[in-house]
């Protein structure tokens, strides 16, 4: 069940609150699109006043452009960045808090690790109240254990620093059990996407070869595209199939896919790279396909539900939460034959894609809008405003 804000029952302040929002980069992403959504919905409201700050030395990052076409302030800092190294973390502390000197925020609002090291040690300078929020752990099951161990200690020095948590699905929210923060302090809010006019169609002829497949995600672990291309090429060997499949997404591992479907002789599958026009892509498919070593609510899915896609998903905690039954979407383990199979069935059973997509859909209608997102975080943010800052679990 996803946990209540804490401050539901919260007034609403006489003068709007200034919130500085801070992302580590402004790259393609799951996190990115989150931050886009949530301001846009957050720009309605005049309860709030928004300010972005955008890591990363990318001279026009993709959310940047985004944010600025709504009218939102956005400001740089070019030393945020991933890095845990000594001499770039304070350097990018002391431009945040140099920032936050500068804006005068009555909140600071971080987004994804990087930023919610630098933000929670700025906002300890600064006395300024920090909400962070979760995009993933990165000591979660699935990663690799030297990362694990880092990750959590990190976010262990850092919980008490924290005013209010926000995790993207409750399966996040039970990791902080293993963090110094108090159980209050920290809540479930559900991603969200904008709805959009493009739905998928099912193609006219009900062949298998006319089903055609579609994963999206940044080319870098924890994604797992490679199983995918396994998969086809089972596929094709075991029953002579090889549905048309995008693959959408840029990143480090880009080039090393691309030749994994070369040397797997997959003539079918085509690379696109980053695209802005993801709903009209995914409109041209009828099957989705995510697969991951872990995730926490991955937004592509929620893109795929939007769009009455089929989904094909890895077995995880997140995607559980997502599609919890078997008629909503189907859940595989990262095993080449069971997503092998799972196509199989997929491409030659219509009337089962047509559910899936149809079951898909309605879920994100009920659960999945902006609008629950955006009333769930106010909330935190009036709570966390005004609330003395206790950091010690009770």
């Amino acid at each position: 069940m996803t946990a209540q804000p804490a401050a539901a029952c919260v007034s609403a302040p006489a003068h709007p609150l200034k919130i500085l929002q801070i992302i580590t980069k402004g790259e393609t992403g799951g996190a990115q699109t989150h931050v886009q959504v949530l301001c846009a919905s957050l720009a309605a409201h005049a309860q709030v006043q928004l300010e972005i700050a955008v890591g990363g030395r990318d001279p026009s990052p993709p959310l940047e452009r985004s944010l600025r076409a709504l009218g939102l302030p956005v400001h740089r800092v070019a030393a945020l960045s991933n890095s845990l190294a000594p001499w770039q973390l304070l350097q990018a502390v002391r431009a945040l808090v140099q920032l936050v000197r500068q804006r005068q925020p009555h909140l600071l609002h971080a987004h994804s690790a990087g930023a919610g090291v630098v933000a929670r040690l700025a906002g300890r300078l600064t006395g300024v109240p920090v909400v962070y929020t979760v995009h993933g752990f990165a000591f979660k099951a699935g990663a690799p254990w030297p990362r694990r161990l880092l990750a959590w200690g990190v976010e262990s020095l850092c919980a008490p620093l924290t005013q209010h948590m926000v995790c993207v699905s409750e399966h996040e929210r039970q990791l902080t059990r293993w963090l110094p923060l108090a159980r209050q302090r920290c809540s479930t809010i559900l991603n969200a996407v904008p709805d959009a006019a493009e739905r998928a169609m099912q193609p006219v002829s009900a062949a298998p070869t006319s089903v055609r497949l579609v994963l999206v995600a940044r080319m870098a672990p924890p994604k797992r595209p490679d199983i995918l291309l396994h998969a086809l090429a089972l596929l094709r060997t075991q029953h002579g199939l090889e549905p048309p499949t995008t693959i959408v997404g840029d990143g480090p591992h880009l080039a090393a896919h691309q030749a994994l479907a070369q040397q797997l002789h997959l003539h079918h599958v085509v690379f696109t790279g980053e695209r802005d026009d993801v709903a009209h892509c995914l409109a041209q498919h009828q099957v989705f396909v995510l697969l991951s070593e872990h995730e926490g609510l991955p937004i592509s899915i929620l893109e795929a539900m939007r769009a009455g896609l089929a989904i094909l998903a890895s077995d995880l905690p997140g995607l559980r939460e997502l599609l919890p039954t078997p008629e909503q979407g189907l859940r595989v383990p990262n095993d080449t034959h069971a997503v092998a199979a799972a196509l199989q069935r997929l491409a030659h059973d219509p009337t089962l894609r047509t559910a899936l997509g149809q079951a898909a859909r309605e879920r994100y209608t009920q659960a999945y809008t902006p609008a629950h997102m955006a009333q769930a975080v106010l909330d935190i943010y009036h709570h966390a405003a005004t609330t003395p800052h206790h950091a010690t679990r009770p």
